[in-house]
């Protein structure tokens, strides 16, 4: 698996990263030695005048790719591995929207990760059902996600490096429930 480096931060090496079409991160995984990532995370925090990044940029293959981290959105989980390596021990940092770990019911919008070797379309059933204030059928699973897709509530986002696929779901109720309703009146959409 590829590692790419942050320009900013030369000791930390990023093995997945998601984007949104505008560059605003939604998830950084990272490995550094303890003292790289804390000052790493500070810097997030910190505005430009105090030497804080407001950005930051991903080496992949000589390419440098910005990214717009938002510190206010974003939570971070750390976990301490190969404690005893030549150099010290090894933090391995994930940095994400918290919107992948709790979707905004307020504004029907998640978004989510998954692995590009498995179909999203069934792993993003759950959370589709769990945004969604309208009461969605199991059964109705395939029409609903192609009704999404269609409809572009449902997409890919375009900047990914490493092996995660990022989607948003950005629901639009007024438009969802026009479809619906004329998938039931249709007999598309049943009961049983």
């Amino acid at each position: 698996m590829p590692l790419y480096p942050i320009d900013e931060c030369p000791d930390l090496l990023v093995d997945a990263c998601v984007c949104d079409e505008e560059r605003r991160l939604i998830f950084l995984s990272a490995w550094g030695r303890d003292t790289a990532v804390q000052e790493f995370l500070a810097r997030l925090t910190l505005g430009r005048s105090e030497g804080g990044l407001e950005q930051f940029h991903l080496v992949q293959s000589g390419r440098s790719l910005p990214v717009f981290p938002d510190a206010e959105r974003m939570e971070k989980r750390t976990t301490r591995q190969l404690r005893g390596t030549l150099f010290g021990s090894l933090l391995h940092v994930w940095l994400f929207d918290g919107r992948c770990a709790v979707p905004d019911r307020a504004n029907h919008l998640a978004y989510a990760l998954v692995r590009d070797n498995i179909d999203p379309l069934a792993s993003l059933w759950p959370l589709v059902v769990d945004t969604c204030p309208l009461p969605l059928l199991p059964h109705w699973q395939e029409l609903v996600m192609e009704l999404l897709l269609q409809e572009q509530m449902l997409e890919r986002l375009p900047g990914a490096l490493g092996d995660l696929a990022g989607w948003r779901l950005r629901l639009k109720l007024d438009e969802l429930q026009y479809h619906l309703g004329q998938r039931i009146r249709a007999g598309q959409l049943t009961t049983s």
